[in-house]
């Protein structure tokens, strides 16, 4: 686990096995504000820098998807007067980053009840979205009015009005199933999951998806992440052996020396 401290320090990350589905929990904002005085909003719009160069640095670095957990679906219980601060920061980035967007072959996409976003937000991020639709680069996907089990529930009962409706025999649900008919699945599997903010837990993010994701915690609050950081979690990703539920290479490898000499392989 990598947590980061006071000193940058480079990482060399190897460009040729970058994850390719990298989702970023950005904890912290309302802290960093309270840290120094300030109302939590002034959090929020200093995040919106840190969203803005992790972006453009995600892009530059080659990724082919970068998911941000921008509002969650619990977010709306918070009070009013912060939910309209994330409101106006959102159609803010939207309609600043739109020409970069468009310009640098990003396609932009959105996951969650997207529906409840105010009407604002929509104006811009539809068209945005119908705009970038045909972009070949990287797709950068908000989560926005977004839970993991409202997603799961969402896709359960898509799924299962279709087989009310006989277009779905019941035999047919399974995992391939769920994969194409769960909206945030569009982008694959989750590789990287990061969090900021020193806690250590998911908060209701892409449950289905990060079924295999290796998980990064940061201390850094979210305005105090930089690209370094950012290396540094994609260096720890690399750093680490992937096994997907199988053993790793050299436990097969010594099964296989224990089983041409005779002797029984045990795992511990």
């Amino acid at each position: 686990m990598w947590r980061g401290n006071s000193e940058r320090v480079s990482t060399l990350i190897d460009v040729r096995r970058l994850p390719s589905h990298v989702a970023i929990i950005m904890d912290g904002n309302g802290r960093w504000a309270q840290h120094r005085g300030a109302m939590r909003p002034v959090g929020h719009r200093e995040g919106s820098q840190t969203v803005r160069r992790i972006v453009r640095a995600s892009r530059r670095l080659g990724l082919r998807a970068l998911t941000l957990y921008a509002f969650s679906e619990q977010n709306w219980q918070r009070p009013s007067f912060e939910v309209d601060a994330l409101m106006e920061l959102l159609r803010e980035f939207l309609v600043s980053e739109r020409d970069e967007i468009l310009d640098n072959g990003i396609r932009l996409t959105s996951i969650g009840r997207t529906d409840l976003l105010a009407a604002r937000v929509l104006d811009v991020l539809r068209p945005l979205e119908a705009e970038s639709a045909q972009n070949t680069g990287m797709t950068l996907c908000l989560a926005l009015s977004y839970g993991g089990r409202e997603e799961l529930a969402d896709t359960m009962r898509a799924l299962a009005e279709r087989v009310a409706k006989g277009e779905l025999p019941a035999s047919a649900l399974d995992e391939t199933a769920i994969d194409g008919a769960m909206p945030s699945m569009a982008l694959g599997p989750v590789d990287l999951l990061v969090r900021t903010g020193g806690e250590q837990r998911i908060s209701n993010f892409l449950l289905w998806n990060a079924a295999y994701a290796e998980l990064v915690f940061s201390e850094r609050l979210w305005p105090e992440f930089d690209v370094e950081d950012l290396y540094a979690a994609i260096g720890e990703y690399q750093g680490r052996d992937r096994r997907f539920g199988k053993v790793s290479s050299l436990e097969a490898d010594a099964a296989r020396e224990s089983a041409a000499s005779g002797l029984v392989f045990v795992q511990a």
